[in-house]
C-alpha cells in the first residue's frame, strides 16, 4: 500500500466513526445541559462549594462565576508546582521557578497547555495529576458552558437568564468528560500506552548508553488531554512518544478524540435550538475547512520534489515513521484546526506551506472544529457576522435563529473577532522589535519569524502547539505568552456571554418570505468564505513574511 493510499484511506476511516456517534454523542449532550435532575453526586458537590444549580444566572453572574473558578485554578496550580520540591511522588524534581509557574498555571487554566518545560524532566506524579490533569477536565468543561450558555441565548426569550454555571461545569466534567476519558485511558493501556506511579528507571540504547525515564498517569492523561483539546503532555516529545502514542491505530484513536466533542456539539446546538438543520448547517461548515485544510497539509507534504524526499515518499523531516506522512498530516491540521496543540510530529520541520496552513489554521480562531465549547462559540459568532454580511447585501434586517442582529449584537461580534488577532500581532511585533532574550530563535530569516508568529498564535488562541524552533523557556516568553493566554481566554467570552444575554432578552421575529435560510448550503458556502476572507485580510501580511516567503523561496 503506498503512503498517500494510506493516508486517505485514514481520513476516510476516521471521518466514518466520526460520523457513526454525531447524533448519539451530541443528542446526549443536549439531554445533559437541558435536565432538570442532579446526580447524588452532584449533589455533594453543590452542597461543598455553596452553589445553588437550580439558580437561574443573567450574563454578568454567569461570567463571574467563570471567572472566579478560574483565577482560583491559576492559584492553586500555581503554588502546587512552587511548592513541588515538599510534596509527595515529586520524583526529587526541584519546585518550578515563578515565571514557568505562571505560565504553566495560565497556560492549563485556559485550556492552552503550552509548555515550556521538558515534562519528564520537571513535573512530578502530585503536580501532573492532581493539577495539571484536573485542569484538563474542568477548563474543558468550562468552554462548553460558555458554549451552551450562549445557545441558550439564541433558544430563550424575554429573558436575560442563561443558565446556572456551577451546574454546567459539573454536569459537562462528571456526565461528559469523565466516563468518555475513563473509556479512552482503557483502549490507550490495551494499545500500549503507559499508566504507573513508577520512580526514574535507567534504560538502555539501541546504539550504546543508557537513558532515564520516568513513569505517570500518562494513558489516562492522554485520553482527556485529546478529548478535552487540551494539548501538552507528559513527555517532552508528546503524541509522537511511544508511551503516549504507541501505534499508528492509537494516533487515529487520538485525533478522533480530539474532534470528537467538538464535531458532536453542533448536534447537541441544533437540537436545543430546536433545529436540527441548523446545527448540519454549521457542522457542513466546519467539515468543509477540516477536510480542505487536511488535503492541502496532505498535498503539501506529499509534494516531494529533490532526491532526498523523493526517495523519503515525501517530507518526513521531523515526522514519525509510525504514522508516516498522512497520519502526521491529518493530526496538524486537526491538532492546530481545534485548540488542542498536541502534536504527534515536528511541526518546524513541515515544508513552508505545510508549517503555514498549521498557522492559519488556528488564525481562523480554531472553529472549524475548534475546541470543546471554544469552536461552536467562535463558529456561531461567524455565522452572526455571514448574517450581517448577507442582511446588507439584500437591505434587509439581518435575523439569525429568530433573533435580530442589531448594532448592539454586532459591536460584540465584532469585538470577538478583533481581539485575537490584536493580541497575536501586537505581542509578535514586540518580540521582534524589543531586544528580547538573546539565542530565543534558533533559527534566522523567514523561519525564525515563522516561530515567534506561531507561538504567539498558539498562546492567544489557547492552542499550545509550538514549532519548536524557538526557546520560550525565558522570563520574557513566559510571561508574555501567559498573558495572551489569559486575554485570549476570558476577553472572548466576556463578548460571547454578553451576546448571549442580548440575544435571550430579545422577542422572535417570525420566518417571512424575506427571511434568510440559514440551514441552506447556500448559507454553508457564505459562512466559509466569510471566515476566510476576513482571517485572509487580517493575518495575510503576516503570513507574506514568514510561512509565504519561505515556501515561495
Amino acid at each position: 500500500m503506498g503512503p498517500v493510499l494510506a493516508g486517505v484511506l485514514q481520513l476516510l476511516a476516521l471521518t466514518g466513526a466520526l460520523a457513526l456517534v454525531h447524533i448519539p454523542a451530541g443528542t446526549y449532550m443536549a439531554r445533559v445541559y437541558s435536565s432538570t435532575r442532579h446526580l447524588r453526586v452532584e449533589r455533594w458537590i453543590y452542597k461543598g462549594i455553596g452553589a445553588d444549580p437550580d439558580t437561574e444566572m443573567t450574563w454578568p453572574a454567569y461570567l463571574r462565576g467563570v471567572l472566579a473558578f478560574s483565577a482560583a485554578g491559576v492559584l492553586f496550580l500555581y503554588l502546587l508546582q512552587r511548592l513541588q520540591g515538599v510534596l509527595p511522588g515529586s520524583l526529587h524534581f526541584a519546585s518550578v521557578n515563578p515565571a514557568q509557574s505562571f505560565n504553566t498555571a495560565v497556560s492549563f487554566v485556559t485550556n492552552t497547555n503550552w509548555q515550556s518545560y521538558y515534562g519528564e524532566q520537571t513535573m512530578g506524579h502530585v503536580v501532573q495529576t492532581a493539577g495539571l490533569a484536573v485542569q484538563n477536565f474542568v477548563s474543558a468543561a468550562v468552554g462548553i458552558a460558555v458554549a451552551v450558555a450562549l445557545v441558550r441565548g439564541f433558544a430563550r426569550s424575554r429573558t436575560g437568564e442563561l443558565g446556572n454555571f456551577w451546574a454546567d461545569l459539573v454536569r459537562g466534567t462528571l456526565r461528559i468528560l469523565v466516563p468518555v476519558a475513563a473509556i479512552a485511558a482503557v483502549v490507550l493501556v490495551a494499545c500500549g500506552a503507559i499508566q504507573n506511579f513508577s520512580g526514574i528507571h535507567e534504560v538502555g540504547q539501541f546504539m550504546g548508553g543508557s537513558q532515564q525515564w520516568n513513569g505517570g498517569a500518562v494513558a489516562s492523561t492522554e485520553a482527556i488531554k485529546e478529548l478535552g483539546t487540551n494539548g501538552g503532555g507528559v513527555f517532552n516529545a508528546n503524541s509522537a512518544h511511544p508511551f503516549e502514542n504507541p501505534s499508528p491505530f492509537t494516533n487515529l484513536f487520538e485525533i478522533f478524540l480530539i474532534l470528537v466533542i467538538p464535531f458532536s456539539l453542533t448536534r447537541t446546538f441544533g437540537v436545543m435550538v430546536g433545529s436540527v438543520k441548523q446545527g448540519y448547517a454549521i457542522l457542513a461548515t466546519m467539515f468543509t475547512i477540516w477536510l480542505g485544510f487536511t488535503a492541502l497539509m496532505m498535498w503539501t507534504e506529499f509534494a516531494h520534489h529533490g532526491p532526498a524526499l523523493q526517495a523519503a515518499g515525501g517530507a518526513m523531516e521531523g515526522k514519525e515513521v509510525r504514522f508516516g506522512i498522512g497520519g502526521s498530516s491529518i493530526f496538524a491540521v486537526s491538532t492546530t484546526l481545534t485548540s488542542t496543540g498536541a502534536v504527534d510530529s515536528f511541526h518546524s520541520s513541515f515544508t513552508g506551506l505545510g508549517g503555514g496552513i498549521t498557522t492559519l489554521s488556528m488564525m481562523l480562531g480554531e472553529i472549524a472544529p475548534g475546541g470543546t465549547g471554544s469552536g461552536l462559540y467562535g463558529m456561531l459568532i461567524m455565522a452572526v457576522i455571514a448574517v450581517f454580511i448577507a442582511g446588507l447585501m439584500v437591505g434587509r434586517t439581518p435575523e439569525y435563529l429568530g433573533k435580530k442582529i442589531g448594532g448592539r449584537e454586532m459591536k460584540l461580534a465584532a469585538c470577538y473577532i478583533l481581539i485575537t488577532p490584536a493580541l497575536v500581532l501586537v505581542f509578535t511585533a514586540a518580540s521582534m522589535a524589543l531586544p528580547t532574550p538573546p539565542h530565543s530563535m534558533l533559527n534566522s530569516g523567514a523561519h525564525g519569524f515563522s516561530e515567534v508568529l506561531y507561538a504567539f498564535t498558539s498562546a492567544a488562541n489557547n492552542n499550545g502547539s509550538a514549532f519548536a524552533g524557538l526557546n520560550a523557556n525565558t522570563d520574557w516568553y513566559n510571561t508574555m505568552t501567559g498573558l495572551a493566554m489569559l486575554l485570549g481566554r476570558f476577553l472572548p467570552m466576556v463578548f460571547v456571554l454578553a451576546l448571549a444575554g442580548s440575544l435571550a432578552e430579545q422577542q422572535p421575529v417570525p420566518v417571512t418570505a424575506g427571511t434568510l435560510r440559514t440551514e441552506k448550503p447556500l448559507f454553508t458556502g457564505l459562512l466559509v468564505g466569510a471566515i476566510l476572507i476576513i482571517t485572509g485580510l487580517t493575518y495575510f501580511p503576516a503570513l507574506a513574511l514568514g510561512p509565504l516567503a519561505e515556501g515561495l523561496a
